[in-house]
């Protein structure tokens, strides 16, 4: 092959790397993306920093969605963030697009237990030519309709379970099937008919509800991409008590995200609040006095104040109470001492001192907030009256009126000889 055809042959790769790099990329950049905005895309602050002669022999490289994987860089390929390359598969070979490079891949691999002593990493065959594109290009547009039409398979052999995604290998000749399933099935003569029906090697892969989010995406009730698209890499448990540590009110409806389970972002603040309600006591415990006995209702955690309300309290009235205050109370009552009633403490801002009262300010803005206030129109006014007068607006003094009256005359002379 000459210059002039290796010439060729690179302007078609990079135009059909630039079409198909956006996938498993953010929708918005399509082809001008070229090498970022992708599911749990990782920012390589290593990469100005060569720490190991070897850096770039193991390389990470994503597939579509969030999946990813380690190569061994044997051939030594100059390669960066956003190069399409071809790399071994079991069997055949995959496309995949390079997401990491460099000293920041070994810390990865760390984190995920991935060490190449015990385990053998396979191998980046070469950079991704025309045919191989091309090939890719067919195992996309094929993924969708094989979907479908497992979906209706599946339904056929009355299985209990949702085929949410699948992926093609690069070269065609494999497919992983992704399922959510609550019990167990049995998906053996599942596999036989996808077999035999699209002509490739059929891989079964049982995935979560909180994992099919991630591979889907989306908006958040907070306005934001979905943390499990976004960042998550492992998801924890999340479980009702993270809620009731919050004092958050257990609405299904509030609490659940779009897959359907507890949304992940109840840890996020759950050590904050275990930490600052190590001191508090139990609210099942009841506080008695001589004027009654008093229960729990409802626990400020961070202003450390709770409230009490006693057992025949017509007025239903609540009794605001530091944690310090009731402490001292349950002592006492311990000793078989009993107060003449609680002490309450006002629940105003100057009687707390240090403590920044929060208000809910939803709804008191006018709609009309954004328009000039008076003062603002008249200076506008004023403005513009300026730009009339240096703009041939009324004529101050008799020199200005004078001039403007020779012009209007000479206008009028040079329409009539012109008619």
């Amino acid at each position: 092959m000459d210059e002039k055809e290796q010439i060729q042959e690179k302007s078609i790769i990079d135009k059909k790397e630039s079409e198909f790099r956006s996938r498993a990329t953010c929708g918005s950049l399509h082809n001008k993306c070229q090498s970022g905005c992708f599911k749990l895309e990782v920012y390589d602050w290593l990469k100005e920093v060569n720490l190991v002669e070897d850096y770039n022999q193991v390389i990470e490289v994503r597939f579509k969605n969030t999946r990813k994987a380690y190569f061994l860089n044997a051939n030594n390929l100059r390669l960066k963030k956003g190069d399409i390359v071809a790399v071994e598969a079991s069997p055949g070979h995959d496309i995949g697009i390079v997401s990491l490079t460099g000293q920041l891949v070994r810390y990865k691999m760390q984190v995920d237990g991935i060490s190449t002593k015990d385990q053998e990493l396979k191998k980046v065959y070469r950079k991704a030519k025309s045919v191989d594109i091309d090939k890719w290009k067919d195992a996309i547009g094929r993924e969708h309709p094989t979907m479908i039409k497992s979906r209706q398979i599946s339904s056929d052999l009355n299985l209990n379970m949702k085929i949410g995604d699948v992926e093609y290998q690069g070269d065609g000749t494999k497919a992983i099937f992704y399922y959510i399933a609550d019990d167990r099935v049995d998906f053996r003569q599942l596999i036989k008919v996808l077999a035999e029906q699209f002509k490739i090697r059929v891989e079964m892969r049982q995935i979560g509800a909180r994992q099919e989010a991630g591979r889907i995406g989306g908006i958040g009730s907070c306005g934001r991409e979905l943390c499990c698209a976004s960042w998550i890499t492992n998801f924890v448990s999340v479980t009702t008590n993270a809620a009731r540590y919050q004092e958050v009110s257990l609405n299904p409806q509030k609490l659940a995200g779009q897959c359907g389970k507890l949304k992940c972002c109840l840890n996020y603040e759950l050590d904050a609040y275990l930490d600052a309600q190590e001191d508090f006591p139990d609210t099942s415990i009841v506080l008695r006095t001589k004027k009654g006995k008093a229960y729990h209702q409802k626990t400020d955690v961070f202003k450390r104040l709770m409230w009490y309300i006693y057992e025949e309290d017509d007025k239903k009235s609540l009794t605001c109470m530091s944690v310090d205050t009731i402490q001292e109370v349950i002592k006492q009552n311990r000793r078989e001492k009993f107060p003449d009633k609680l002490t309450g403490i006002e629940e105003s801002a100057s009687a707390m001192a240090g403590v920044v009262e929060y208000q809910n300010t939803a709804g008191l803005e006018s709609l009309t907030r954004f328009e000039d206030s008076p003062t603002e129109q008249k200076i506008n006014k004023k403005g513009s009256r300026k730009k009339q007068q240096k703009g041939g607006g009324k004529p101050h003094n008799k020199n200005q009126r004078r001039d403007n009256t020779q012009f209007k005359r000479k206008n009028k002379k040079h329409s009539q000889d012109g008619k």
